[in-house]
């Protein structure tokens, strides 16, 4: 007997994509030729609730409750047949259906405004330049988050569009809360939920439920999927997993928790799930599973089957985008900032290129859990046919690659790769900030798609870096950040306060660092979060080694992650909050660069001890480094013609798409450079050695070292020659 398999994401975790877990367990399952299908239940829950129909019966409960109304929602309530009207016209035109409905949004009589639209000072100077789109796009999705606002207000405090009843799974070292709350009466999400879930049975009929729990917010949804599916089909089989199970649930023995799953898997599951489909199949016994939690006897059991290896990343198959509603997601603008947008706007396909880190260092990190630790990278031709089949499966060309942190290595072999496909993509994915990443590199990365980095300046101390194990410096950064913005590659930095030890004067230090990167240009977008000690990471097994002590939470059978401490020789870190994201904020819109550190805090904060222009001077040293023994060097440009001036002089003329270049050399370097140009372009060939091309150079021409200093070694360069 072959089973069926539904897998499923509950709400909620993204309006305008899905995430990756299902597809990638559904493209492995292909491999198989297993059955299966998937659903995001948490896009499928919010076009049924934001319908007219949908927001008719959440006015109406809000109509026969007792609820205590703020001014807002007696404003939407007021509004309620403006909001029936506009709703449905509205999630068409975040779905790029009803594009002209822009003109009506932008005169702003069409919508009905309640407190989001309060934060608006001037559309014009935000969305001048971008066109009317994306400003209908900004006010549209400050409608939503009003109604949204209305919802926790009233029928029910858990909603959010990303973050369902989050903070029942945040820190929730015991079960209680969360049993509690599964036996509460149903709100309209939870009733929406269960139907499109019992839809769902209906049409695939599945054998067993998978549920992917990546986030805290997901947690509630999933056990009440769960609890549904033990009440009215208690024939199908439960399991669960996900990053929120791989990192808070590795210790679980409250046996309450299977009264809602059957079985919970931690790390990668294609291997644990292949174990458990053999066994529900009747192959194999219980010892077999791996790395699996189940109840048995009232007792909760783990089997860690470490007999049983890992799927390598190379036939885990390709992701597999059927099923889910590609067309419907919402394409949302929270934040103006164009790095930062790419979180919430456009669909993009989830793909890794490596499992794991391959720097795996940084003390702050999960660095001793298997998403991180085992670094695996897959071949650039296998991603690239991923790539291509993806493509084909969605009809979208932007990916995503959610890596830990992406190794420049594969980055710059992948690059080559889609080049050399003639593949057109758009792409952007997480980095260290690395000197790997040169100029050059970094301008092949944007011929190959990439528009945007995400990466970890977080402390921007040098000593706190140090201290992290980050293997950078606040220089590094710099420069790095900047062959990327001077590539036309978007730079958003992470950026951390608390750690431990971590002074007053090393924050307004951080603080002033990020300041001048964003006044500079090199850094577009960013986002401060404080210090969290994970249970996980080197800091959490070791707190003294830090300088902190850990003072709970006390563990009590259920999730085992963040962890309570004190930092008796650092600041008092939650003061800084407000006055960090406040200035962050205004960097990102262009203004506040004169202020004094002291106007965005409400108490005394000490002088910085950075010089003014020190990234100014970091930047004017950011100078190409020598070539590494085993670089390779391309011509990004198009072969050239040759054309003879006289009997020593010829013209190379290179064909780029904004212009015509012209090289006047003599006809031996002419003839040289005719004669090797098929090596130095992308093709099926091996790339061309840096060494090679100097060794040729030096057997037919004469000195490379006074090409290099030549003026048509300076064009070539400027133009497309790269060395990586």
């Amino acid at each position: 007997m072959k089973l069926k398999t539904l897998f499923i994401t509950p709400p909620f975790t993204q309006l305008n994509t899905p995430y990756p877990a299902t597809a990638y367990l559904k493209g492995f399952f292909n491999t198989k030729n297993w059955t299966s299908f998937q659903a995001d239940l948490g896009i499928e829950v919010i076009l049924e609730l934001f319908t007219k129909e949908g927001l008719s019966v959440i006015f109406s409960q809000i109509d026969e409750g007792e609820f205590s109304l703020n001014d807002n929602c007696l404003r939407i309530l007021s509004l309620q047949e403006e909001y029936l009207k506009t709703i449905e016209p509205v999630l068409l035109f975040l779905q790029h259906k009803n594009p002209t409905l822009a003109h009506l949004i932008c005169t702003r009589n069409f919508l009905p405004e309640g407190d989001r639209f309060q934060s608006i000072e001037n559309l014009e100077w935000a969305f001048g330049t971008l066109g009317i789109q994306d400003k209908a796009r900004h006010l549209a999705t400050l409608y939503l988050e009003d109604i949204s606002d209305l919802i926790q207000s009233t029928i029910d405090p858990r909603f959010g569009f990303s973050r369902y009843a989050e903070r029942l799974g945040r820190t929730a070292t015991h079960f209680d809360e969360l049993n509690q709350s599964l036996q509460e009466n149903e709100t309209i999400i939870d009733d929406v939920l269960c139907q499109l879930l019992e839809d769902k049975i209906e049409d695939f009929n599945p054998d067993v439920l998978c549920i992917s729990v990546p986030f805290p917010g997901n947690l509630y949804g999933a056990l009440k999927c769960g609890q549904y599916i033990k009440k009215h089909h208690p024939h199908i089989s439960v399991a669960m997993g996900g990053g929120y199970v791989n990192t808070e649930l590795r210790s679980l023995y409250d046996e309450r928790v299977f009264n809602y799953i059957d079985f919970i898997s931690l790390d990668d599951g294609e291997r644990p799930l292949e174990q458990l489909m053999l066994y529900l199949n009747g192959s194999l016994n219980h010892d077999e599973l791996k790395r699996t939690f189940f109840r048995k006897n009232g007792v909760v059991q783990f089997i860690k089957g470490e007999q049983h290896l890992d799927i390598a990343q190379r036939d885990t198959g390709t992701p597999d985008y059927s099923d889910l509603l590609l067309d419907e997601y919402l394409s949302v603008l929270e934040i103006l900032n164009p790095m930062h947008r790419l979180w919430s706007d456009g669909r993009w396909n989830k793909l890794t290129l490596a499992h794991g880190c391959y720097w795996g260092k940084c003390t702050f990190c999960d660095v001793t859990l298997d998403y991180i630790q085992r670094y695996e990278p897959i071949n650039a031709s296998i991603l690239c046919d991923r790539i291509e089949s993806i493509i084909e499966q969605t009809g979208q060309h932007g990916f995503h690659f959610v890596d830990e942190a992406a190794p420049p290595a594969l980055m710059r072999d992948l690059a080559l790769e889609i080049i050399r496909r003639k593949l057109t993509v758009v792409w952007w994915t997480n980095i260290r900030f690395e000197k790997s990443f040169t100029y050059d590199l970094c301008q092949l990365l944007k011929a190959s798609g990439c528009i945007g980095i995400s990466g970890g300046l977080e402390v921007a101390s040098d000593r706190l870096l140090q201290l992290i194990k980050k293997g950078v410096t606040v220089e590094q950064v710099a420069k790095v950040a900047d062959n990327f913005t001077r590539s036309d590659i978007m730079v958003h930095a992470y950026l951390m306060y608390g750690f431990p030890t971590q002074t007053a004067q090393e924050t307004i230090d951080s603080l002033e660092m990020v300041r001048q990167m964003i006044q500079a240009g090199v850094v577009q977008s960013g986002f401060w979060h404080q210090f969290a000690m994970t249970a996980h990471s080197p800091v959490g097994l070791e707190p003294q080694a830090y300088q902190v002590e850990r003072i709970g939470p006390e563990f009590d059978g259920f999730a085992d992650n963040d962890l309570y401490h004190t930092d008796p020789t650092g600041a008092q870190h939650e003061l800084f909050s407000e006055g960090l994201k406040k200035s962050l904020f205004n960097y990102m819109h262009g203004i506040g660069f004169e202020f004094s550190h002291q106007e965005w805090f409400g108490f005394k904060v000490p002088h910085t001890t950075i010089p003014k222009r020190f990234i100014q001077r970091v930047l004017k040293n950011n100078l190409p480094k020598n070539p590494r023994k085993n670089s390779i060097i391309i011509w990004m440009g198009p072969k050239p013609f040759f054309t003879a001036l006289d009997d020593n002089k010829c013209e190379l003329i290179f064909h780029l798409q904004q212009k015509d270049l012209k090289i006047t050399c003599d006809w031996d370097f002419g003839n040289w450079f005719i004669e090797d140009k098929p090596e130095l372009l992308i093709g099926n060939h091996e790339p061309l050695l840096f060494s090679t091309f100097k060794n040729s150079y030096e057997n037919k021409i004469g000195d490379f070292n006074i090409f290099q200093k030549s003026e048509q070694w300076k064009t070539l360069r400027e133009n497309g020659l790269l060395i990586l």
